[in-house]
């Protein structure tokens, strides 16, 4: 018999629930203070988390660091490059507003008008099947905003742009290897800023932690519709831009000691070519240049050769490396021009060495063995010298050490000096390999009264922030001879210009008394290790120093292997050909004391550089100048005549912006408005005929970089 009361059980029941629930409220309540206490959950910071749920922030991007020549005209910048991209699936679309291409003819038929692309082609890249979205190769790359801008205008469906940050070198080919390259990381396109931007080669790579900057941040609050909370704090972190660089580099001299490369390189296609031009006063580097040369903007020619042929690459200096052993054999007292010795061969043991003239000149001074650049007059020097005292003098000169450059894998090359023939060699430039910075330097001092001046390439710093100007110093590395030992030297070296058996008589220039010395080299085999014998398998060289009393400029140029087919010139004739225009226009350009006549109805041009295109034309629009603008950017990178030169009424001015470069309308204008563009935009134009423009091989507008070659026909009225 079940003896169990219903409702006493009910009770027990609703006893237990009462106590369970008590002890839930109990469990839940010190789970929630505790929460509140410690404000975590599970390990997790909930004000934490709470905080990044509305909190959200900003890059504010830095500006890599310019570099300008010494004028103060952009020669690397910053700049942002846009992508076309055509979008072919209409996945993502939808009728009313179409992501995709729909009229894929209308849409060729208005992009061949803004980038370098047939209609034909560009139908093409739109027809092909199985792709969601297309790009345009070279032709749909590298557009400026203007050019993005004027194509966004014409309503196309499907057509996107991708921004990357980029670096703009507005005169092409200028000293590139110097100046080197700035580029994003392979990979680094999408969400790239100005500071991913990083130094490859060069003055880029050597500065890259200066140039660089560090980007800002901004900090503040927002709430769940995506407002900025009012009151909230804001915490922002300006961004640091990267410092301005101002090279030694004079734009003017650099260009134009382009353009006669590029025409040297065109007709005799050498194996490498090397062309220097210094102050020797303070070692500043005025304009240098190397081919193979690439451009550093479009990169074309990069592949031909890496190397920067200034400091990284060795060779045996030849007969120029006797200026060093005249100067030290005058230093010691040994060289008496009017001595006389026995030219033709010097046996050294049993090793003979010959002049270029293996039967020679028969007993000859001294003086006519420099001018003549006899080997066995040289040789003679160093013995009465001594060995080891000629090697003494070598290191004094820093010759076999590198130059402390600055710029990547500079080399110091070796001096072979053991055994008496190799001993004997160095004096005439054969058994050593050296630089051609390092040969620089040590011409400085015959140059400047003794003082050996470090090479440089930088003039200064600028803090772009702030401003504060950080100027390079010359620097007097060495004090190798006398300040008389040096003037007499370069009395010396006339000889080897002026004196009718000398072998530089070629290198006079008209109006100037000229100090040099020639050089040919002989190179390595790097398959049999012996060396070349016969053609053109050499290296040609000149080191010219002018004027010859008080040297303003040095000019060093070295040619190897040049290939001469018609043998109308020599391997020296060659070089000739480079330092003859470039030596001229360096004593002309610089003046050395002449003073130029004004101009009655003269013009001061003014600054417009870094201003809108806009703001230019207003700033030039009563200044009675002639404005034509090259490329389709929308900021004034470049201009010529440079800021506060005098210029006269009606003459051409030619403003660059930091777009593509585009051709203008040259018809009916004078060469030498043409010569301006080519020295603004580091592009050769080769001429037909004479007098004024009147065909031109590249039509307006049409993009510059493109093209390999542009013919200006001229004609006479």
């Amino acid at each position: 018999m079940n003896n169990k009361n219903p409702l006493k059980n009910r009770k027990k029941v609703a006893i237990l629930l009462f106590f369970g629930t008590i002890f839930l409220l109990a469990v839940f309540a010190g789970r929630i203070a505790f929460i509140m206490v410690k404000g975590e959950v599970n390990g997790e910071n909930l004000s934490q988390n709470l905080n990044n749920l509305y909190t959200r922030s900003s890059i504010l991007e830095a500006n890599r660091g310019t570099i300008y020549d010494v004028g103060g005209e952009s020669v690397a910048l910053d700049a942002t490059s846009y992508s076309l991209v055509a979008v072919l699936t209409d996945e993502w679309s939808n009728p009313d507003e179409p992501q995709h291409v729909v009229d894929k003819k209308k849409t060729a038929e208005l992009l061949e008008k803004f980038i370098p692309m047939s209609k034909k082609d560009i139908l093409a890249t739109l027809n092909q099947k199985n792709l969601s979205q297309v790009e345009f190769g070279e032709a749909g790359k590298n557009l400026s905003f203007d050019t993005k801008k004027s194509i966004e205008q014409e309503n196309l469906s499907g057509i996107v742009f991708e921004e990357t940050p980029t670096r703009l070198y507005p005169n092409g080919i200028f000293a590139s290897h110097l100046v080197g390259y700035a580029a994003l990381p392979s990979g680094g396109e999408e969400e790239a800023s100005s500071t991913d931007l990083t130094g490859m080669m060069g003055i880029e790579l050597a500065y890259d932690d200066l140039l660089k900057g560090t980007d800002g941040k901004t900090i503040y609050q927002k709430d769940s519709f995506g407002y900025v909370i009012p009151n909230s704090e804001v915490e922002t972190t300006e961004p640091v831009n990267g410092d301005d660089i101002y090279l030694t580099i004079d734009k003017r001299m650099q260009v134009y000691m382009e353009n006669v490369m590029s025409e040297i390189d065109e007709k005799y296609n050498s194996a490498m070519v090397t062309a220097t031009l210094i102050n020797p006063e303070t070692g500043a580097i005025i304009a240098t240049s190397q081919r193979p040369t690439f451009n550093g903007t479009t990169k074309v020619g990069i592949d031909q050769l890496w190397q920067n042929l200034l400091v990284e690459n060795t060779f045996e200096p030849g007969s120029t490396m006797k200026i060093i052993t005249l100067a030290a054999a005058v230093s010691e007292g040994v060289f008496d021009p009017n001595a006389y010795y026995q030219s033709g061969v010097k046996m050294i043991g049993k090793e003979p060495i010959h002049d270029h003239d293996p039967e020679g000149w028969g007993t000859i001074s001294y003086l006519e063995g420099l001018a003549r650049s006899s080997n066995v007059a040289f040789a003679n020097l160093m013995e009465k010298m001594s060995p080891e005292t000629w090697k003494e003098y070598m290191d004094a000169f820093g010759l076999g050490q590198t130059t402390n450059s600055g710029l990547a894998n500079e080399a110091k090359g070796s001096i072979g000096f053991k055994y008496p023939l190799e001993q004997a060699n160095t004096a005439f430039g054969q058994g050593l390999t050296v630089t051609a910075v390092q040969m620089l330097q040590a011409f400085t001092a015959i140059a400047n009264d003794g003082q050996m001046m470090k090479p440089q390439y930088i003039s200064k710093f600028i803090d772009s922030d702030t401003g504060e100007e950080t100027i390079v110093e010359p620097e007097v590395v060495g004090e190798p001879i006398t300040e008389e030992v040096a003037h007499q030297t370069l009395e010396y070296l006339k000889e080897v210009v002026y004196n009718e058996n000398g072998t530089g008589v070629g290198y006079q220039i008209d109006g100037y008394e000229i100090a040099a010395k020639t050089g040919t080299a002989e190179i390595v085999n790097p398959e049999t290790k012996q060396y070349y014998s016969g053609g053109t398998d050499y290296i040609y060289s000149v080191a010219a120093m002018a004027p010859a009393d008080d040297p303003k400029v040095i000019l060093y140029i070295t040619v190897q292997q040049p290939e001469i087919k018609d043998g109308s010139t020599t391997g020296s004739g060659v070089v000739k050909e480079i330092y003859q225009p470039i030596m001229k226009r360096a004593l002309e350009y610089l003046s050395l004391g002449e003073e130029e006549d004004a101009e009655i109805n003269a013009v001061e041009m003014p600054k417009v550089t870094g201003t809108t295109k806009e703001e230019a034309l207003k700033i030039l629009e009563d200044t009675q100048l002639n404005v034509t603008v090259v490329g389709n950017g929308d900021t004034i990178v470049q201009q010529l005549p440079l800021p506060n030169k005098t210029t006269i009424e009606n003459q051409r001015v030619v403003l660059m912006t930091n777009g593509a470069m585009t051709m203008p309308d040259m018809m009916g204008w004078s060469k030498n408005d043409v010569l301006k563009v080519s020295e603004i935009t580091g592009l050769e134009f080769t001429f037909e005929g004479e007098g004024y423009v009147e065909t031109q091989s590249l039509e307006p507008n049409a993009n510059m970089h493109d093209a390999d070659k542009i013919t200006i026909g001229l004609e006479t009225p």
